[in-house]
């Protein structure tokens, strides 16, 4: 079949692929990926790569990027931890538990870089293409030569693209060669890894050669929840998604379509919903690897209905509210449960076969960097998404992953892929979701609607960019509810005398991409568009 792509807007569809990200840059890579006869783990690689000049400072190749996807070849959908982990040095952790996790640029906040291997992981286990094919979009890109780390960035990933072509055997034995020489693990050719050793030494880091080479991107299964007649698909607990799933449930017991789209009821419900989900959060979750996080009780329909009442129809919760999941209790009792306690971009894909990516990359990249070292190989900030609470599931420890907030979405209907959102925005990313679910599952919005229409988000959470070992301090504003400005003054008015704390913002309120397909085959996508995200697809 011979293609031509749409040039990148906000919204497109296609029966021949669609990609949703930021950058037109990094939509532009995707579909010449997918008209190449690519798929959408290829087109998904070569997008993530572009994001990372396109999105610059909302991600890195230094930073992380959780991903869901469909594999038609599988037949389900799989997780794959896309997250890198905190130094495996226990004196670095006695550093952190004394001093804090430091911001303002410190190379002591960055995990180890995950980014590389998470790429050439979906290109192996789902791909079809080399790395030389999925890294040509993002090279054209830094050959431009726009910023000064462009052509050190650009040298680094011609040298893996080097080990993949001199290595013998299978596609999935030359791409591990190039994984190899990046972080650290060739059996002669390290030169990568030791660049980016050096680089973490001079900026005063805690990552070494040993850290890079332990680093493997884990796929697992995903967290699910039904709604109506849909499957919600999210990452593990080391990720927010269990919570969005935990909210939905929670709403499956609520008549959300026969309140109204963007209704003070369904507004209200949704809200509070969120706050308990969130309580359980910030409470429970960690990575699973270090912690046990009761999840399987935690999304329990005898949990869930133990729970549900605590939903005032008519008033807004002013207090935080964790249950307790090991004794099935609707609120936690002091002494028998665990302590309570930015710059991402987006991008989702989907091809004529029926493959489908979730992606979320980012790294909160210093706007004030140095441009990564000799690699060109920047930094980020998640290990602000660990904290020094001793004791706390979420508590730093050698090699653990923070819980973070990076959450991709998938959504099945009868066993096939239907729908996949990514939303940039800290603690507003399941919010956002969440509305874009209401929207198309109870109120039958298309992509280009669901994402434009008036959103709501709250702040009755922790801050997950908080490390503080103090979590109730962390919190950031109780019966807080934002409201866009196309909100209606009667819903604002109906809402504050609920009691929510109301504010108005007149810009997006996380920042989505999303696409559905019908029963048709045919797949629509859309980027908020004041948001600047774009969307384009693959036509004949």
């Amino acid at each position: 079949m011979n293609t031509e792509s749409v040039d990148p807007t906000w919204h497109a569809s296609s029966r021949h692929g669609v990609v949703a990200a930021g950058g037109v840059g990094a939509v532009d890579a995707g579909i010449s990926i997918l008209e190449a006869g690519g798929n959408a783990a290829d087109a998904a690689a070569a997008t993530i790569f572009a994001l990372n000049v396109t999105d610059h400072i909302q991600c890195s190749i230094g930073g992380e990027v959780p991903v869901l996807i469909y594999s038609v070849d599988h037949g389900r959908v799989q997780s794959l931890s896309g997250q890198g982990r905190a130094p495996r040095s226990a004196a670095a952790i006695e550093w952190y538990m004394r001093h804090g996790i430091p911001g303002d640029g410190d190379m002591k906040m960055a995990p180890v870089p995950s980014v590389v291997d998470l790429c050439i992981t979906l290109l192996q286990h789902y791909g079809t293409m080399t790395l030389a094919q999925a890294t040509a979009p993002v090279l054209a890109l830094l050959d431009e030569g726009v910023e000064d780390w462009h052509p050190r960035l650009a040298h680094t990933m011609r040298r893996m693209v080097e080990e993949e072509s001199i290595t013998t055997g299978s596609r999935e034995a030359c791409l591990q060669a190039a994984c190899d020489r990046f972080y650290g693990r060739h059996e002669s050719r390290n030169d990568i890894a030791e660049e980016l050793e050096s680089y973490y030494v001079e900026k005063g880091g805690f990552l070494r050669r040993e850290d890079l080479a332990g680093h493997v991107t884990t796929i697992e299964e995903p967290i699910t929840a039904e709604y109506r007649d849909h499957t919600i698909c999210k990452c593990g607990p080391w990720t927010q998604g269990p919570a969005l799933c935990q909210a939905m449930r929670l709403l499956d017991g609520f008549d959300m379509k026969a309140m109204g789209a963007h209704s003070a009821d369904a507004i209200h419900h949704a809200a509070e919903a969120l706050k308990l989900a969130f309580a359980d959060r910030d409470a429970y979750y960690g990575d699973p690897q270090f912690a046990g996080v009761p999840l399987p009780a935690l999304l329990s329909e005898r949990y869930t209905k133990l729970r549900r009442p605590l939903i005032d129809p008519q008033r807004a919760s002013d207090v935080i509210r964790p249950g307790d999941p090991y004794r099935m209790e609707s609120l936690a009792t002091a002494g028998h449960s665990p302590p309570s306690p930015g710059g991402t971009t987006t991008c989702v894909i989907a091809d004529r076969w029926g493959n489908v990516v979730s992606a979320t990359p980012s790294a909160n990249v210093p706007r004030d960097h140095d441009g990564g070292g000799s690699a060109g190989v920047t930094f980020g900030n998640r290990l602000r998404s660990l904290n020094t609470m001793a004791g706390h599931p979420n508590c730093i420890q050698p090699g653990k992953r923070p819980r973070i907030t990076l959450t991709p979405t998938l959504v099945l209907k009868r066993g096939r892929p239907v729908m996949a959102i990514s939303v940039a925005g800290g603690d507003l990313q399941d919010q956002t979701a969440l509305n874009l679910l209401l929207n198309a599952i109870d109120h039958g919005m298309r992509p280009a609607e669901a994402v434009t229409s008036p959103r709501f988000a709250t702040d009755h959470h922790e801050d997950s960019f908080d490390p503080s070992s103090e979590r109730p301090e962390t919190i950031k504003k109780m019966r807080s509810l934002t409201l866009s400005d196309t909100t209606s003054a009667e819903v604002r008015k109906d809402l504050a005398h609920r009691g929510h704390d109301i504010a108005i913002k007149d810009g997006p309120i996380g920042t989505p991409v999303m696409l559905q397909i019908d029963d048709g085959g045919e797949a629509f996508a859309a980027g908020d568009p004041a948001a600047n995200r774009h969307a384009a697809g693959v036509r004949d």
